[in-house]
């Protein structure tokens, strides 16, 4: 018996690209299916098509014009021959001959000429051999099995695929499927009237497609899926409506009737660059960055998947009810294949209260946490831990607290001339915290005027952080203040992340190094 296997070129899957024949292939598929699908599940359908013409071609390309070599068989001059048992290679019968082997019988010998040029002896008309049999194929090569190539070249596949179906007008996605353009079913403005007069009445949504269908009396004889995907594909186009869903979720709302941090950051949030050299950061400036891992700070590598992190609130969030998305805390809210604004569902980790948040992915925030972070008495510096959820969509956060007490904590006062100033006063404490991040902040109306004034009047970065840290080591006995001490101090009154406030640190002659990240400021070595 004979083995042989289907061979794919070691580079194959690598220097894969999306063909015509795929694409054809592919809407021809969705044409049939009449079923929007997704990236993964057309990958499956394309890989398994090519695995299959592949071996094809493999074993056409073996046997094509040629004659399978069995010994039993009689040659002729001139034949063409494959032979399994040396990697399917061809030659031509040149020579036949009796051949002499008493212990045999009767039997040929033939003389081949491969096409490599060598030239070899093989028996003919002999019945008694064990090469009388087909080859048998063994597919060893791991190239032509489906799952050896989605776990190897998934990603890089799918990219391509996507790519190719983004370019080619005739297929169409939504919330990450794919259908052809021509089966869409019609939907008139009339029908996205009535589509927004329903998200109006359910105070701007969100709500699913089959429940905007069910109340608009949308009525065809096509499947319900199709029926979804051109209402989809309608309301998508139209600037009115917002999708909304979690990826694989399709959920649509009312962009007029959105809340406006969800559509563009308020005044606190917005981050106006301040170019640094950030060789300037020490080992230990860049191991502090990333504990207090701002969402403005620069993402070397991926968002990391973990069970739990601890979270300390700083004041824009605070201010505003916004949570950050960070290199920690990214993955832990749902993501969307295209939309940028994903309703949710936060759940309170002490209560089992749940309540709608928004993840804005443009802007690195999510939104929708004031009333909680009011409820559970939090302030800027406070802890909080972040959970997955035990259903899809829903995550939990958790404020920790402590027993009640009164205590000594860093306080921010407006004057009546705008200026910001510090003081340690006692306030009543709920809340665990950081020592060196906490602020209360007794009076924000004041402070809003602050930040409006701000925009206004834009002052220096740098005289900012000068102002803050000239106020902080007021309350410092040896004039000293700590780089995430003045990180939660400059946020008072300017978004920054950390890295611009310690490279100043580190770069001005009048902020001098006593050890720990702790800094003592003179005035006299300022110009």
């Amino acid at each position: 018996m004979v083995t042989a296997s289907f061979k794919l070129r070691e580079d194959y899957w690598d220097n894969f690209q999306l063909t015509e024949t795929d694409i054809e292939f592919l809407y021809n598929y969705l044409l049939e299916t009449e079923t929007p699908i997704t990236n993964s599940e057309l990958l499956e359908v394309l890989i398994a098509e090519r695995i299959r013409k592949e071996k094809l071609a493999i074993e056409e390309q073996r046997s094509s014009g040629c004659d399978i070599y069995i010994p039993k068989d009689h040659f002729e001059i001139n034949q063409k021959l494959v032979f399994p048992a040396l990697n399917w290679q061809r030659g031509k019968v040149i020579d036949i001959r009796p051949g002499v082997n008493p212990d045999i019988g009767t039997f040929g010998v033939i003389r081949v000429e491969f096409d490599s040029g060598d030239e070899r002896e093989y028996a003919s008309d002999l019945f008694d051999h064990t090469l009388n049999t087909q080859p048998v194929v063994e597919e060893i090569d791991k190239g032509l099995e489906i799952g050896f190539v989605l776990s190897h070249y998934k990603d890089t596949i799918i990219e391509r695929l996507e790519t190719g179906l983004k370019s080619n007008s005739d297929f169409v996605r939504i919330a990450g499927r794919w259908f052809p353009r021509a089966l869409l079913v019609d939907i008139n403005s009339g029908h996205l009237n009535l589509a927004e007069a329903v998200l109006d009445m359910a105070g701007g949504g969100p709500l699913k497609t089959e429940n905007l269908l069910a109340q608009i009396e949308l009525i065809s004889n096509v499947n319900s899926k199709l029926l979804e995907f051109s209402l989809d594909y309608a309301l998508e186009k139209d600037p009115r409506f917002d999708e909304v869903g979690a990826a694989g979720e399709v959920l649509w709302f009312l962009h007029r009737l959105e809340p406006q941090p969800v559509l563009e950051p308020p005044i606190c949030l917005k981050y106006q660059t301040f170019d640094y050299d950030r060789t300037q950061l020490s080992e230990e400036m860049l191991e502090l960055e990333k504990k207090i891992d701002d969402e403005l700070i620069p993402i070397d590598g991926k968002y990391l998947d973990l069970d739990e992190v601890e979270v300390c609130l700083i004041y824009p969030h605070w201010r505003v009810g916004t949570f950050p998305l960070t290199v920690f805390t990214r993955n832990f809210f749902p993501t969307a294949y295209e939309a940028p604004r994903i309703r949710f569902t936060i759940v309170d980790g002490d209560s089992g209260e749940k309540f709608p948040a928004w993840v804005v992915r443009p802007h690195g925030y999510v939104y929708g946490l004031k009333e909680w972070y009011d409820l559970k008495g939090l302030m800027p510096g406070s802890l909080i831990k972040i959970r997955k959820g035990k259903k899809a969509g829903e995550v939990i956060l958790q404020s920790k607290t402590q027993r009640s007490s009164r205590e000594w904590i860093r306080t921010v006062l407006v004057g009546s001339d705008g200026g910001v100033v510090f003081a340690l006063l006692k306030h009543m404490v709920v809340t665990t915290y950081d020592e060196r991040m906490a602020i209360v902040v007794p009076d924000v109306k004041a402070l809003d005027e602050v930040w409006e004034k701000d925009q206004k009047e834009r002052q220096p970065f740098e005289r900012v952080v000068v102002n803050m840290a000239r106020e902080l080591t007021k309350l410092n006995p040896q004039s000293h203040v700590h780089a995430s001490e003045l990180y939660a101090a400059v946020n008072i009154v300017r978004r920054s992340p950390p890295g611009p406030i310690m490279s100043i640190l580190a770069s001005r002659p009048w902020f001098i190094h006593v050890g720990d990240l702790h800094f003592r400021f003179s005035d006299t070595e300022r110009p």
